[in-house]
């Protein structure tokens, strides 16, 4: 079973799904093999580019800074000085204030997530998030682990 999701690091009910389902549906389906969760980047604003290319600098530690990210969305999203609370958090991750700098500036990075989210608008019509798509299937909204199980266990 294949499992897609649409996120954007500033949506609460992204961070709500990542803090309350993903653990369980993590141990119950994507730990055991019987499906794979691919996250597509979905930002619907500034700050949102700015987490996902920072998860993306973080190189192999990708989902564990989304994780930390939603964790901490109320200390960093939509907070008077965002880039600082950042670079904070950043801090926690490895970064220096140079690396940091270096990759909030990487156009290139931040035209790549726009493009992720360019074909999930163009292409799957994403239009909110989260966003799944489970087997190619379409369903929105922060899913709790019983709808989740409701979908998957008759596909496996």
């Amino acid at each position: 079973v294949t499992i897609v999701e649409y996120a954007s690091m500033t949506c609460p009910h992204c961070a709500h799904f990542h803090e309350t389902t993903l653990p369980a549906m993590k141990t119950k389906y994507i730990d055991s093999g019987k499906a794979r969760l691919i996250l597509r980047e979905f930002p619907f604003d500034p700050s949102a580019e700015a987490g996902f290319m920072l998860a993306r600098c973080s190189k192999d530690n990708y989902f564990p800074m989304v994780d930390v990210l939603f964790k901490q969305q109320a200390n960093w999203a939509g907070v008077a000085n965002t880039k600082d609370a950042l670079l904070q958090i950043s801090k926690m991750a490895g970064f220096t204030q140079e690396s940091f700098e270096a990759c909030l500036t990487d156009q290139k990075l931040l035209d790549d997530v726009r493009s992720v989210q360019k074909r999930g608008a163009d292409e799957f019509k994403v239009d909110s998030t989260p966003t799944f798509f489970i087997n190619g299937k379409t369903y929105k909204g922060a899913l709790s682990i019983e709808e989740i199980s409701a979908i998957i266990d008759p596909l496996l």
